[in-house]
């Protein structure tokens, strides 16, 4: 008996046999994420596919399942929502299983006096805030995904949502969680307010990418939804450093707009179109209580006159309203994008996010913009390369780089040809500036051989972490944690 036949012959004592999945077809969609999906779209994915996916439908599952794998060096894959863009979902290990949570999808608990939600991981974050609008309360957190990405994934990957300026990111959220470590320990972090007891251990589950823990539960603050007291503020600028200083004004000043994005021309075109003549964009939405709201847009509105010699016009509110409500995928984006990458030989919106302070960001952004014109070989194949700001903190912003380009290679090459270079130049320019190569995609597996870099003499903390927490190394091989195998197979080669 081979050991992928005794291995799903153990499966079924472990689990019952339905929530095991064997099927050539979605173990080919669960042998890679979002990062390779024009490869994957044309069949000629080069990694090895899972043995199996398992659901589990409670935590015991998960405590077994790992324990298992633990005992048998077989390869975990946590996953939840598949919205991943980093590689932290693609297989680099023949013997491999795939535990998704989203079975494990039960809204536990909406407590409105404490101001707080749990759900399992599998829960849908559509669905826990369609719940808890009908309360009259919203979680805060709205990433792009939002239509169809699950709580474990989003705190696992340390995601942040398009109103983070003023709710934050996932990490501002978590209250308390509950994981399984590849022992089979469970570990329960209690929900309270705030604790002196020692580190914060939220953050070793928070944004581990499943390479220490898998994340069963979470609870979650919520805040009190006040749509009607909406504001929209759109303005055009001369360029985006305008746009920069802007946001910079905005947050120094104390104001926490719940959007706040500044865009390059190129990227403006793409978003904007009905309006962006040509310029940058700036963007603000305030929300919350009446008196806030009319605070937050006059600190707007003044930041604005402080630079009106870069702004050339204010655009119609009810434009930026337009776009935003049209902003978030749907499942059925997502397979249409897929679909169209099946005919089309063009990528839009491959991204590469970092951060900075307010006085580098400016620099990484020309710099990488002229670099990429300057060097990059297949630069007569893009067809667009600019960025936009997006989550502004009181001491510094992000930046997305944003480059769509035709396809002129085999499929099964475009990652090396196309995205890498450029993906390279971008965390190059930012680490030699003292920036994060990752604002919140994570580091995945394609900015491992990084993530020494990023941390410097602080990687010995990760590294220790991985050496006490998973000593076999079963959790995701390859994300997070450098590996020169992986990393010379599936970069240089593809």
């Amino acid at each position: 008996m081979s050991k992928k036949e005794l291995v799903l012959k153990d499966l079924e004592s472990l689990v019952d046999v339905n929530q095991i999945v064997t099927n050539a077809e979605e173990l080919y969609d669960a042998a890679s994420d979002r990062y390779k999906k024009y490869a994957k779209a044309r069949k000629v994915l080069d990694v090895p596919t899972p043995i199996a996916i398992v659901y589990p439908s409670c935590t015991n599952d998960v405590e077994n399942l790992l324990k298992y794998c633990n005992n048998n060096d077989i390869n975990v894959i946590a996953r939840s929502g598949k919205t991943a863009t980093e590689g932290g979902l693609e297989n680099w290990k023949e013997d491999t299983l795939v535990i998704d949570g989203s079975k494990m999808n039960k809204i536990i608990k909406l407590d409105t006096y404490n101001m707080q939600a749990t759900v399992q991981c599998g829960t849908r974050l559509l669905d826990l805030e369609d719940e808890l609008r009908k309360l009259g309360y919203t979680t805060g957190h709205s990433p792009q995904s939002k239509p169809v990405a699950q709580l474990g994934g989003l705190v696992a990957t340390r995601s942040i949502g398009q109103f983070s300026t003023l709710y934050g990111g996932i990490e501002d959220m978590v209250v308390g969680l509950e994981c399984v470590f590849p022992d089979g320990h469970i570990s329960k972090i209690k929900n309270v307010s705030r604790r002196a007891g020692g580190p914060d251990i939220r953050h070793l589950a928070i944004g581990n990418e499943g390479t220490l823990c898998y994340i069963t539960e979470v609870t979650v603050k919520i805040f009190k939804y006040y749509p009607e007291n909406n504001k929209f503020y759109g303005y055009l600028t001369e360029d985006i450093d305008t746009g920069l200083k802007i946001l910079r004004e905005v947050m120094v000043n104390g104001f926490r707009p719940s959007v706040a994005r500044a865009y390059s021309e190129e990227d403006a075109q793409q978003h904007f179109y009905h309006f962006h003549e040509g310029k940058c964009v700036l963007v603000f939405m305030a929300e919350g209580p009446k008196g806030i709201v009319d605070a937050t847009g006059e600190g707007i509105e003044e930041a604005v006159s402080k630079f009106k010699d870069g702004v050339i016009k204010k655009v119609d509110s009810s434009l930026i309203e337009e776009w935003f409500n049209h902003l978030n995928w749907s499942q059925q984006d997502l397979d249409d994008e897929f679909e169209g990458m099946i005919e089309n030989d063009s990528h839009d919106g491959f991204t590469t996010e970092i951060s900075a302070d307010w006085e580098t960001i400016p620099k990484i952004y020309h710099n990488v913009i002229k670099r990429v014109r300057n060097e990059f070989d297949r630069a007569h194949d893009i067809t667009m390369l600019g960025g936009h700001s997006s989550h502004s903190y009181i001491n510094g912003t992000n930046l997305y780089f944003v480059y769509n380009y035709n396809i002129n290679c085999a499929p099964e090459d475009e990652m090396k040809i196309y995205h890498h270079p450029l993906h390279q130049i971008v965390i190059e320019e930012t680490l030699k500036l003292g920036g994060s190569m990752c604002h919140h995609h994570g580091i995945g597996k394609y900015r491992s051989q990084w993530a020494k870099d990023e941390h410097t003499s602080a990687f010995y903390m990760l590294e220790k972490l991985k050496e006490v927490f998973d000593p076999k190394g079963i959790m995701n091989y390859g994300t997070i944690y450098p590996k020169v195998d992986g990393i010379k197979k599936y970069i240089e080669q593809n």
